[in-house]
């Protein structure tokens, strides 16, 4: 789906891209970190699919490297590396363009109940799960060693799988628990015990799901270092987390800089095997959005076997071709200029009404 530049102002029914390929329901989506266009899926049927967005075409499919169901997956920093938590209680960590199983621990955590798996900004890979007496696990794993964890700590007794959401530029790990009402959060550091308790966020309300606003969305005036978004049964609220500072000054210590919207890679760069680290931006006068990019999709026509003209060479040598091409292009963008249109004026005129009535309430007032 393509968000309009200014958030939306009518509801999307019209997808830009629809991706088909996997036999059953999908429950895991995640973009690329670092390469445009790229997605990774994964679903029901026990397939990881990755995606490019552009094309709309699969162009990894990893469907025989997990015998039961999927819980989740993680891309590690540059997006050179996958790993996953799966129902048959392993670990894995797999190479996609290569398609191989790099690194695999068989009970990561011997409980039955779901895990979690998430790479951390320096390559290790952080676990949570149940004991074989269902206490509540969290581990750190080093992916080039995985016989034995570098910290395994237990937690408690409650049946709630515990989500963890991680911020690459503190190191800090927020663990929610399903159905709990709490968020409790530790600091991964390389010193032992590696995994330092902070604190614990309580509220009265249990959690149904969370989700975790990027760190270019916070406020960087108000020391806000982290903003969750937790569901309830019928509304979601914000929760938001402050670290007090008297100075009115940019705390430089709580807000390094941090991975910017724009991709390092394209996704054809990627599927070919290079890798780069996250473009980074400094958050000093809070992040200024840049001209929304729209997603480019290209249908490819099916019935045309001619070979496309996307080479650079090809473009300097064919101007005639890329004058004819130019026609459907320039359809394309009309039709696109019109909808626009169309969606300013309905705006405008709603926002007439709007000032319309308002009016009349302030003469009713003065009245």
């Amino acid at each position: 789906w393509q968000i309009p530049e200014n958030g939306l102002t009518l509801s999307l029914t019209e997808p830009v891209v629809v991706l088909e390929g996997h036999s059953k329901r999908v429950g895991i989506v995640a973009w690329h970190p670092t390469a445009r266009n790229v997605l990774l899926s994964a679903g029901c049927d026990n397939a990881i699919i990755i995606w490019n967005v552009g094309t709309g075409e699969a162009l990894i499919n990893l469907d025989d490297m997990h015998v039961d169901m999927i819980y989740n997956v993680s891309w590690n920093r540059n997006g050179s590396l996958i790993c996953t938590a799966s129902k048959d209680k392993k670990v894995r960590v797999i190479d996609p363009r290569k398609q191989e199983i790099v690194a695999e621990k068989d009970k990561a955590h011997e409980g039955a109940r779901p895990m979690r798996a998430i790479f951390l900004a320096d390559g290790n890979i952080f676990t949570t799960g149940f004991s074989r007496m269902s206490e509540r696990q969290l581990a750190l794993w080093n992916p080039k060693n995985m016989e034995e964890p570098i910290a395994l700590h237990e937690m408690d007794t409650s049946n709630g799988v515990l989500l963890p959401f991680y911020d690459p530029d503190t190191n800090i790990i927020y663990l929610c628990g399903k159905g709990d009402s709490s968020i409790r959060y530790f600091e991964i550091t390389d010193e032992s015990p590696y995994v330092h308790y902070l604190n614990t966020f309580s509220s009265k309300e249990p959690q149904r799901g969370m989700g975790f606003m990027p760190k270019r969305g916070l406020d960087v005036n108000k020391c806000e270092i982290a903003r969750f978004f937790k569901l309830h049964e019928r509304k979601c609220e914000p929760i938001i987390m402050t670290v007090p500072r008297k100075s009115d000054l940019f705390q430089d210590d709580l807000y390094p800089d941090t991975a910017g919207p724009e991709a390092a890679l394209e996704a054809e760069e990627w599927f070919e095997g290079k890798n780069a680290d996250p473009l980074l931006i400094s958050l000093k006068h809070g992040y200024i959005p840049g001209k929304n990019r729209d997603l480019k999709v290209v249908k490819k026509n099916i019935l045309d076997n001619k070979p496309a003209a996307n080479k650079k060479s090809d473009l300097i040598n064919a101007p005639k071709k890329a004058a004819d091409a130019s026609n459907p292009q320039n359809e394309a963008k009309l039709d696109e200029i019109l909808k626009e249109l169309k969606c300013i004026k309905d705006t405008i005129s709603s926002q007439d009404e709007r000032i319309s009535r308002l009016e009349q309430q302030m003469a009713k007032i003065a009245d």
